[in-house]
């Protein structure tokens, strides 16, 4: 046997292994038809970033802080005397550590303490927009900056920009009122992001990243939130939660013109003098100057109703000649004397 093998036996193993694969794939041939093969669509895991935030709470938390944007954004041109547009551009979960090691260094690492949450949160100020905003605040800014300087800030800069973290925490807070009372204070600040360790580095955050812009400079603001700080708030993500942060106080004129039409409105008003039961035959033998028994007392007054409603209790007579009536006291609604006396029953167990 020769060791180098001809074309014609090439093309016959070749064949051969063709034959097996077929076979092997429709079940070994035997003229059965091939089994239909599904084209379903394949999505790729990663076991080390579990999706822990659902599609749901994602979407929350974009409704809320697109609201927080623009607010913030707002206060911000008021206070450099600019116009700053502050823009939500991404909702994402990641990693503790992919979120550590996606900053510059150095940046304005900012640790955020809450007293509604257990935890800590991060707010991350890009250098590429805390320079020219310290330099609008010292009375510059009137051009963009070619170049960053690649240092951390001066105790100077740190204070200047602590009046922005001061805004940026109290739209936070009015974002967040109706999940939880915030109540956030800043209590360290960093410039390597890489010594600040708030949970562990395979940790599950969501990462909320804002672009502000001013004029022709632009940079990013992350908020980092762990989801075991968020995790006791997980019933309270949905639609119905935060579509309440839009909601405004009512204007004093909206207010004073709808109690000037509402107190326009008539309603009926009556007085029940009495009320009993009597038969057909004593109604058939009733006369002049006959006397009605009722169970009421002469001292326990009359009711007064408004539609249909007892609210007060009056005493009759006259006035200018005319029938009248006193209001007295209000008849309280039997829940209001429940609570009352649950009120009074818990008062001595206190003591």
């Amino acid at each position: 046997m020769s060791d180098v093998l001809s074309q014609n036996e090439v093309e016959s193993l070749l064949a051969a292994l063709d034959g097996d694969a077929s076979a092997s794939d429709f079940g070994g041939g035997g003229g059965q038809d091939p089994a239909p093969r599904t084209g379903g669509q394949i999505s790729v895991y990663d076991f080390k970033r579990p999706e822990r935030v659902s599609k749901e709470q994602m979407r929350a938390f974009q409704a809320l802080h697109e609201g927080f944007s623009r607010e913030f954004g707002a206060a911000l041109s008021g206070m450099l005397r600019s116009i700053v547009e502050v823009r939500l551009i991404s909702v994402d979960q990641l990693t503790y550590s992919e979120f550590v090691f996606s900053l510059e260094n150095p940046t304005c690492f900012n640790l955020l303490e809450s007293k509604g949450l257990e935890g800590n949160l991060i707010l991350d100020l890009n250098p590429s927009i805390i320079f020219p905003v310290v330099d609008r605040l010292l009375g510059g800014g009137r051009h963009a900056r070619l170049s960053n300087p690649n240092r951390a800030l001066t105790e100077i800069e740190l204070r200047l920009v602590s009046r922005i973290t001061q805004l940026a925490m109290r739209g936070l807070e009015k974002a967040w009122s109706n999940l939880c009372s915030l109540d956030l204070h800043v209590t360290q600040v960093e410039s390597n992001p890489q010594l600040v360790q708030i949970v562990p580095p395979n940790e599950v955050i969501v990462l909320i990243s804002f672009e502000i812009s001013m004029g022709d400079m632009r940079g990013i603001m992350n908020l980092c939130i762990p989801f075991n700080t968020i995790e006791p708030l997980s019933g309270k993500l949905s639609s119905d939660t935060w579509s309440a942060y839009t909601k405004r106080a009512a204007d004093e004129r909206q207010k004073l013109s709808l109690e000037k039409s509402v107190g326009k409105a008539k309603v009926k008003l009556a007085v029940q003098v009495a009320e009993t039961t009597v038969t057909a035959d004593e109604i058939a033998g009733l006369a002049v100057g006959d006397i009605i028994l009722t169970q009421r007392d002469q001292s326990s007054g009359l009711e007064i109703y408004l539609e249909g409603r007892p609210m007060f209790r009056g005493s009759p007579g006259m006035l200018k000649g005319h029938k009248a009536i006193r209001v007295g006291e209000r008849i309280r609604p039997a829940k209001e004397l429940i609570a009352q006396q649950l009120g009074e029953s818990d008062e001595p167990e206190k003591k």
